[in-house]
């Protein structure tokens, strides 16, 4: 059985050494271990950096594409050099290498796909407060969209299948992690988690620059992808939320009618309750459009599955 260990890389020059220092040389139940490089655009000497420590295989992106199209190229390029499991960590080796046997075991043993190692974020001491309080509202949103009991949405330390990554298809720019758990849940993936500890800070984070930036991309990142597989969900329930409103306004409308209470003073109060009916039942025939789409775009996905199967056989 063969591992590949990914790194995505974006100028880790300085950070690459000791992250591949601390990389496992062997794992029980592997017979290979090899290491990928995926150089998103570096301005450093990353590339050099990993040559001269005798990485495997080095991905070379010509300007930088971001963390998640780096990722899914690591995993696109991992299968095609036929591995059998595909690690991803970090290079600033925020994750314990040591670790990397525990991600591995579920999948070896047969029961998951994809493994999440997710990290004690009370003992992180340079998370701030209010960064571990994001980062639990934020996982605690994706358990309930993907239907997983997954702690940690936001760990970038985790462990694929071949299988589960010839299936795993990533549309956001931004980061792949919140992505590729609601559809990994969505699309009945077994994922499962195991704990993990992380090393010390080497450098600061280049995802998280500012914490409302954070916030407006991850809701965006994750609405779009709920979009994708619950759409007729997602737009049923704006659509009655506001047809419901206007039913009331009409309800109000009809008992100042019925009564007698200032007639004729509540015309705009129907019309602004018929446009809000009809605006809410337009809402739901999107979302009818939308589900129509995602069925197709399920099919699309399949036979994508299948095309990779037969093009690494």
């Amino acid at each position: 059985m063969k591992l590949i260990i990914q790194i995505p890389c974006n100028n880790e020059a300085k950070t690459l050494p000791v992250t591949l220092k601390d990389l496992p040389k062997s794992i029980k139940g592997i017979d290979k271990i090899e290491t990928l490089i995926i150089n998103d655009g570096s301005t450093d000497d990353t590339e050099k950096v990993a040559r001269s420590l005798d990485v495997n295989h080095i991905v070379n992106l010509p300007r930088r594409r971001g963390l998640a199209y780096a990722f899914k190229t690591g995993l696109d390029k991992a299968v095609e050099l036929g591995a059998d499991i595909i690690v991803n960590t970090d290079g600033d080796n925020q994750y314990k290498g040591e670790y990397i046997h525990k991600l591995v075991e579920p999948i070896t043993e047969g029961r998951s796909d994809i493994v999440i190692g997710c990290r004690d974020m009370a003992s992180i001491k340079h998370f701030s407060f209010i960064k571990k309080c994001l980062q639990k509202l934020g996982s605690y949103v994706v358990r309930k969209l993907s239907n997983s009991d997954i702690p940690d949405a936001t760990s970038g330390f985790r462990a694929y299948s071949k299988d589960a990554a010839m299936r795993i298809n990533v549309f956001s720019s931004y980061t792949y992690t919140l992505e590729t758990i609601i559809q990994a849940g969505r699309t009945g993936i077994a994922i499962v988690c195991v704990p993990i500890m992380t090393n010390e800070k080497l450098r600061e984070s280049r995802l998280m620059r500012s914490i409302p930036s954070y916030i407006a991309r991850s809701i965006v990142t994750i609405i779009r992808i709920y979009l994708l597989y619950e759409p007729l969900k997602f737009f049923s329930r704006i659509g009655i939320l506001i047809m419901s409103v206007s039913m009331l306004i009409g309800a109000r409308y009809a008992y100042f009618f019925m009564f007698g209470v200032k007639k004729g003073g509540h015309l705009q109060s129907l019309l602004l309750g018929a446009v809000l009916f009809i605006t809410g039942f337009m809402i739901i025939m999107i979302g009818l459009l939308a589900d129509t789409i995602s069925a197709n775009r399920k099919i699309n996905e399949d036979i994508l599955y299948r095309l990779r199967k037969k093009e690494i056989k």
